[in-house]
């Protein structure tokens, strides 16, 4: 398929925006959802060598004395891989997350769009100490502070913008117009240079300086220059006002995806023998520009590592000095103590010279690792309310959510289907009863899921009757880090409404709503 351009002012990680597939533009339509092509999927390999740990100088106990401290720490993890040497040495998937699954990623995404700024800088399409508004004419307000006059590219890599305050990239994930004019309204209080504020405005002015000087996204302009050349593909990557990258967020890929970009900057830049990025890049990208705190988009941690990070637990993580890279998905709370309680605490420290062998460790965590599991299965159940309000409608008050309606049908033993009508349409969840259910749903999070909304989401969903009133649902959002929680309480001619979500960056919980059963006609 030709690669096509749109620049469709709207955000949405599907549906509305061009969506990045491996590199190819696919234009999506009213009905079509991104997995339901029915095509073979053939068997999942990522092309790199494996190892027993202890052939790389890890003992098989250590790591599992890491997921013993996760387990404990209630650190819901979703996936991880370790690389050590030039080969994986261990790996696991928590069900129903799984090697293929694509991952949202959140300010990850920042390691990758900084690879795109390295690579425009060595090709001379701008330079460090090149003024932020010299790219964008067009965009500047009436009158240009000082402060913003001043602010250059190495002053957004190093995110000492001038910025009082950060902007997250849900703030701006709702605004169709552009991205660029609302970076210069915010007010530029310091000098640029002079005071670190994370920010994932700074990245997305990255973005979209790669796309003003090259004329190309950057999930484009990255295609033959990183994702091809690593083995990436399939991953997703959204475009936001005027066909730029938001930069900060939006990237959607694999766990060994993350794992790759890791590896890349432990082998300074290198893959299979070609230059990917500069040494030069490498070295300044984990500089400590920030002291011992921050380099280019990349965090400076403990014992000479580095590590790009995602909002909710997505790391790649760089321990340069013992040739290792540690990646994970998880669905960790902001500022959940992960890094200090149990990353730092196993790692580097796990990583000896030499490890002795022990064919009962590594015979446990090989089992270990082929039967983790998220959630307990499920349980069938069973209610006589459950026959009394199958296919039965549920109408709801006006509220802020813009929910009109609801129902259940539970028609058949194995699973009931939830349907629930809003302001963007009718939305079906298929709710397996014996277990986990697999399939797509337009049913979106969008406050619960950090402002994310779109049309179309991979969920695993289970349901079991807690009592004989209430009914409750497990959706969990398997390519992503949100599972939600949806409880319906019946009582006459009543049914109360509830969900949360695991994590979030705001309100974990709904406002609880109460529906009417609609008469008959």
């Amino acid at each position: 398929m030709q690669e096509t351009t749109t620049t469709t002012p709207a955000i949405s990680r599907r549906g509305l925006l061009r969506l990045s597939l491996g590199g190819t533009a696919m234009a999506s339509l009213p009905g079509i959802g991104w997995a339901a092509t029915g095509a073979a999927v053939p068997a999942f390999t990522d092309g790199l060598p494996r190892s027993r740990p202890e052939a790389q100088g890890i003992s098989s106990a250590s790591i599992l004395a890491f997921l013993d401290d996760a387990e404990r720490g209630a650190f819901e993890l979703h996936s991880f891989m370790l690389w050590r040497n030039g080969h994986v040495v261990a790996e696991g998937w928590w069900d129903p997350y799984k090697p293929e699954r694509r991952h949202m990623t959140h300010s990850l995404t920042k390691s990758v769009t900084v690879c795109a700024v390295g690579m425009a800088i060595a090709d001379g399409k701008f330079g460090l100490d090149d003024k932020v508004v010299s790219f964008f004419p067009e965009h500047l307000p009436p009158t240009v502070s000082a402060n913003l006059a001043a602010m250059t590219v190495r002053d957004l890599l190093t995110m000492r913008t001038g910025h009082e305050s950060m902007v997250s990239g849900s703030v701006w994930r709702p605004i169709r117009t552009s991205w660029i004019a609302e970076f210069f309204k915010i007010p530029v209080v310091y000098t640029p240079g002079s005071k670190f504020v994370y920010t994932s405005a700074a990245t997305y002015m990255l973005s979209a300086i790669v796309t003003k000087t090259t004329g190309q996204s950057t999930a484009d302009y990255l295609k033959p220059r990183f994702f091809d050349p690593l083995g990436i593909t399939g991953y997703e990557w959204d475009v936001g006002p005027e066909g730029i990258s938001p930069g900060a967020n939006g990237l959607s890929w694999k766990t060994v995806d993350s794992l790759k970009l890791g590896i890349l900057h432990a082998q300074n830049g290198q893959w299979n023998g070609k230059q990917i990025l500069t040494k030069a890049w490498v070295d300044s990208v984990h500089a400590p520009h920030t002291k011992d705190r921050y380099g280019y988009q990349w965090w400076l941690g403990q014992h000479g590592a580095y590590n790009a990070d995602g909002l909710f637990g997505q790391y790649s993580v760089v321990f340069p000095e013992q040739n290792a890279v540690l990646a994970l998905n998880s669905a960790l709370p902001p500022k959940a103590g992960f890094n200090a309680g149990i990353l730092y605490k196993h790692f580097p420290a796990a990583f000896g010279a030499t490890a002795l062998t022990s064919e009962k460790d590594y015979a446990a965590l090989k089992a270990r690792t082929r039967t983790l599991q998220l959630l307990p299965p499920v349980k069938p159940t069973s209610s006589p309310v459950a026959a009394n309000v199958s296919g039965q409608r549920f109408d709801f008050a006006e509220n802020p959510e813009k929910i009109k309606s609801m129902r259940l049908d539970f028609s058949s033993a194995e699973s009931c289907v939830f349907t629930m009508e809003d302001d963007r349409g009718t939305h079906k969840v298929q709710v397996g009863l014996r277990k986990p259910f697999e399939g797509d749903t337009t049913i979106t999070g969008n406050k619960l899921h950090h402002e994310y909304q779109p049309e179309v989401m991979r969920v695993v969903a289970s349901g079991e009757w807690r009592d004989a009133r209430t009914f409750v649902m497990t959706w969990t959002f398997v390519e992503s880090a949100f599972r939600d929680t949806v409880e319906c309480r019946f009582s006459g001619p009543y049914m109360r409404f509830d969900r949360s979500v695991n994590v979030n960056s705001s309100a974990t919980e709904m406002p609880t709503l109460t529906g009417t059963r609609a008469k008959a006609a």
